[in-house]
């Protein structure tokens, strides 16, 4: 993916009633967070927001142009009217080059296992990890190439490749991908046998009746 970078204006005004305004005119409320606690509150283009902002994920930075400064940040939230699906408001969350930063990056599995062409199910639980590195070092996705997988074999994070200066925080234990057999489902045949055999032995016989023969 490209580098991706928002043109914003600085925001003065704040309150609800300058929201509304801005997003009649076509603009999104915005606010950058900022490492140290301060904060700047600026707007954006509401269409090249939305083009833009296409692939981006939590581990994604991106530039943010205020005025000529530049500010390297994360998406951290955006929020959606829950009517129409459009954006209310962006966070981001402001990045220091010099600076070790947490992040999930996510996973990125490709490829048919050979377990599931001899009748296996695959199972891929896990989504994303947790790393530690600086910003230029943090990978953009983790690629995991899945189609040597066997029946009852696994993938687990500890197995994962990862560059130097990406340092791991989540479980090494976890599980990123496994192929295992189907579950034995109950046999068709079986029920059928046991319908067979209640037919043989005749219908029951109605509740309070002797079954001596009459003589």
């Amino acid at each position: 993916m490209s580098e991706v970078v928002f043109s914003a204006r600085n925001r003065v005004n704040g309150g609800s009633a300058e929201a509304r305004k801005l997003r009649r005119l076509g603009r999104i409320p915005a606010i950058i967070y900022g490492r140290k606690s301060e904060s700047l509150s600026i707007d954006l283009d509401a269409r090249d927001f939305m083009s833009n902002v296409k692939g981006v994920s939590e581990s994604t930075i991106v530039k943010v142009e205020v005025n000529g400064q530049i500010h390297e940040a994360f998406v951290k939230d955006t929020q959606r009217d829950i009517k129409d699906g459009s954006i209310l408001h962006v966070d981001f969350y402001e990045i220091e080059g010099n600076t070790i930063l947490r992040a999930k990056v996510s996973i990125h599995i490709h490829g048919t296992p050979i377990g599931v062409r001899e009748g296996g199910i695959l199972e891929t639980p896990l989504h994303d990890i947790e790393v530690e590195c600086l910003p230029r070092d943090l990978p953009k996705r983790i690629d995991v190439d899945i189609a040597g997988l066997k029946v009852n074999q696994s993938i687990h994070v500890r197995d994962l490749a990862l560059k130097e200066g990406v340092k791991l925080v989540s479980n090494p234990d976890q599980v990123v991908a496994l192929v295992k057999f189907a579950k034995a489902e109950a046999a068709p045949a079986a029920e059928e046998a046991v319908v067979e055999a209640a037919a043989a032995a005749g219908p029951a016989a109605p509740a309070g009746t002797d079954k001596k023969a009459e003589k």
